[in-house]
């Protein structure tokens, strides 16, 4: 969800009720001015393997689920605009994570109240009572927004109300004999839940994000529910109003101890400006969370802990459902930012979500740390592998092999070897001019990303104003790279994901040639490249 205190009142008041009905948005609406056709933009920018609407607006995921072989994703939507509107939750599902079928709106907006973020629990007990026959109820938990009541400048402007599906999630009925199931107790922000089966103590949690903490509930039935905690004031980053959390229980890789988990996306205040998703590590005994004692101290050292040090990957929250015999913690963001979300140069469609991550909990002496990786499912796209040579040299070297696939989507893979003091930088390119650099300063020991060559750029003055970071916490002696590229977007995920950066970039045409640059030898092994195709 958007801090709606970012928007101006103006902002609403051309989306608000005229005349008993809502006004087009498309009909009030700036759009931005862009160069290309319709068709050149499909093109030139629309993803390959990253789901997009057809057209309209999107922002945070939500209510994910798996049922019945499919993966079902809901998002945040606005269909008639190509900027932030009245919300509705879109719709898709996949097999694999990979490829999605966009299907139709599940829940709209009554008149000025929409409907933000929120998840959904397959209800398999059927302890709501809502489900009919055989098929397990799914029961979605979102956030009623009140624009009434905001245009009137009230505080109870969002409360938490239900709608359920009887037919694994293709059709919703909204609960309208006792909605709000949580009422708003005089908190401004006070939206996003996240409900998740408990099964450690046998009850349904909610976690909500309440203005500058998250806030724990309880239920038994998913309709009634008492409130327990609330964690996270004066803890981690507070750059803006916290949203989108997520919390679960999770093993530890190769171990059976368990840990707690909170996701908690903010904005302002990510890593690297604007919008970002920081998590916390600890214990949770059925009523509190507390951290673990040394992700605390990790945290007074670092301030924050981010899931991804890039600038576009927000709002992410994981999937309910996935069956024991998968047992992955899979998850998905947003990949945008709200600095310039509005103002890309897309028209037709405006955002798109991340690739989809497994995310993992690993151990290093006592220290806890969560890790993402691509699905393994990416994999069944691959339609050619190329191996490169090793490549050792000083300078500016080319990588001949990323010539012979197509930039646009493909997967590269790669080590570099005996790191010394100094910045290594990767650059993919095209005939223009135009060129992405990212890479690793070993001697201030962080890596990075620069898109302010990469192409169109002058729509938002925060897109391309400063360099992305990601604190590596000392100096490397190798590196392993995975780098996801797909037409208008680069995923980093360093050392097996334990650093991960995500990118959006908009070239006039695409990147052709990759190389690499250093002062001190660089000596780049295990070169593989992977060309995907949906085909």
């Amino acid at each position: 969800m958007k801090s709606k205190k970012h928007l101006p009142l103006a902002f609403y008041s051309a989306i608000l009720l005229s005349a008993g009905g809502f006004i087009p948005y498309s009909a009030v609406a700036q759009t931005t001015a862009v160069s290309v056709s319709a068709s050149a933009e499909e093109q030139m920018y629309r993803p390959n393997f990253h789901f997009t609407p057809k057209k309209g607006w999107m922002n945070d995921p939500n209510g994910m689920f798996y049922a019945d072989g499919k993966y079902h994703l809901f998002y945040q939507h606005f269909p008639d605009g190509n900027k932030w509107g009245p919300m509705h939750w879109g719709h898709a599902v996949s097999k694999d994570l990979i490829q999605w079928e966009e299907l139709p709106i599940a829940i709209y907006p009554d008149k000025d109240k929409y409907i933000f973020s929120g998840s959904a629990v397959v209800d398999i007990n059927n302890t709501s009572g809502l489900g009919i026959g055989n098929t397990a109820p799914i029961v979605a938990v979102y956030t009623l927004h009140d624009m009434k009541k905001e245009k009137e400048n009230k505080i109870d402007v969002e409360q938490q109300d239900i709608a359920f599906s009887n037919d694994n999630g293709f059709t919703w009925q909204k609960f309208e004999e006792g909605n709000p199931v949580v009422k708003n107790p005089g908190i401004r922000d006070f939206r996003d839940p996240k409900v998740t089966w408990d099964e450690t103590h046998k009850q349904w949690i909610m976690v909500l994000a309440a203005q500058d903490r998250s806030q724990f509930y309880k239920s038994k039935d998913l309709k009634s529910w008492q409130y327990l905690s609330d964690f996270g004031k004066n803890i981690g980053a507070h750059g803006g109003v916290w949203e989108c959390p997520d919390f679960f229980e999770i093993k530890v890789q190769g171990t059976n101890e368990t840990k707690w988990v909170l996701i908690q996306s903010l904005n302002p205040g990510g890593a690297n400006g604007g919008s970002g998703t920081q998590y916390f590590i600890g214990d949770f005994d059925g009523t509190a969370f507390t951290l673990d004692p040394n992700f605390a101290k990790r945290i007074e050292q670092e301030k924050a802990v981010w899931i991804d040090y890039g600038k576009d990957n927000y709002a992410g929250v994981t999937w309910n459902n996935i069956p024991n015999s998968d047992g992955r913690r899979l998850f998905i963001g947003w990949m945008s930012n709200w600095d310039y979300a509005q103002d890309v140069p897309t028209n037709v469609w405006r955002s798109s979500t991340t690739i989809a991550r497994e995310i993992q909990l690993i151990k290093k002496g006592n220290e806890f740390s969560l890790v993402s990786i691509p699905v393994k499912e990416i994999n069944q796209y691959i339609s050619k592998t190329i191996k490169g040579k090793s490549l050792k040299g000083k300078g500016n070297l080319s990588i001949p092999e990323a010539a012979k696939v197509d930039l646009t989507k493909a997967i590269i893979d790669f080590k570099l070897k005996n790191i010394k003091q100094d910045t290594y930088t990767f650059m993919l390119s095209n005939d223009k001019g135009e060129s992405l650099t990212f890479g690793i300063n070993n001697a201030a020991h962080y890596l990075f990303v620069d898109r302010s060559k990469s192409g169109k750029n002058d729509f938002s003055e925060k897109f391309a104003a400063t360099i992305t970071k990601a604190s590596l916490g000392g100096s490397q002696k190798e590196g392993a790279f995975k780098i996801i590229l797909d037409k208008t977007s680069i995923e980093i995920f360093y050392n097996n994901g334990e650093k991960v950066i995500t990118e959006i970039f908009f070239p006039q045409q695409p990147f052709t040639s990759l190389s690499v640059s250093s002062k001190q030898t660089i000596e780049l092994n295990n070169l593989v490249i992977n060309q995907l195709n949906k085909n």
